[in-house]
């Protein structure tokens, strides 16, 4: 199994003059899940190297099993130290690709034209797409074969528009996640904020908030493992 986990190279929260980047559990967590499951794991990001992270993703109170886990663990820090360019790599040779969140895709990712062909590709090719958190913002400007919407008719999920009032940060953000796919045509719903809750749609994968995450990555495990051949 190839899996291509794509992160945030913006670290600039809007105007307000914080940092934000991607959020540490979101990538800790599906990445460990990938690993032990024996996939071969690529990280990018537009900029390549040191993806900022969000020092929020960063306190004591965000900590988790998955982001311990990677704080002891030198060889996925010189992973993510290192990331290739997104621009460099093709769809082609991977079999999944895994948005991390925060709230950076939503600066960058979001618009970015090499994210956007890579997404395309691998949907037209019937590969597994997943997002998680605000990583679901990265379809806003993706589309099917047919020129619709990747979403419209697909059912997903993402971060809530609630989840973001709590965040304070609905007139931060460049758009809500959870009204972009509403205005895109998907089929959304939610469980309660900040609880674990992953749509399946087809190859299409989506999670709401960080919590979900490692779900996010064990369902794209699962359909990988029904579609690849396995050795003999």
């Amino acid at each position: 199994m190839n899996i291509l986990m794509v992160l945030t190279s913006h670290d600039q929260l809007g105007d307000t003059g914080k940092k934000t980047g991607f959020w540490l559990e979101e990538f800790a967590a599906p990445y460990y899940v990938f690993k032990d499951a024996g996939a071969d794991v690529t990280v990018v990001s537009p900029k390549g190297g040191q993806p900022p992270l969000d020092p929020k993703s960063d306190a004591p109170d965000a900590q988790t099993d998955a982001t311990r886990r990677f704080k002891a663990d030198s060889a996925a820090q010189a992973v993510l130290a290192h990331t290739g360019k997104l621009s460099g790599v093709s769809g082609k040779v991977f079999d999944a690709l895994f948005y991390p969140g925060g709230h950076g895709p939503l600066w960058d990712l979001a618009e970015d034209a090499d994210s956007i062909e890579l997404i395309e590709t691998m949907a037209a090719a019937g590969k597994t797409i997943s997002a998680v958190c605000h990583a679901p913002g990265v379809l806003r400007h993706t589309k099917a074969t047919d020129g619709a919407p990747l979403v419209k008719g697909k059912k997903v999920t993402g971060f809530t528009n609630t989840e973001e009032e709590a965040a304070g940060l609905t007139h931060t953000v460049p758009f809500l996640v959870e009204d972009m796919l509403l205005k895109n045509g998907g089929i959304y719903s939610k469980a309660a904020d900040w609880a674990p809750y992953v749509v399946t749609d087809g190859h299409l994968i989506t999670g709401q908030n960080p919590a979900s995450s490692a779900a996010a990555a064990e369902a794209v495990l699962q359909q990988l493992e029904r579609r690849l051949p396995h050795p003999v």
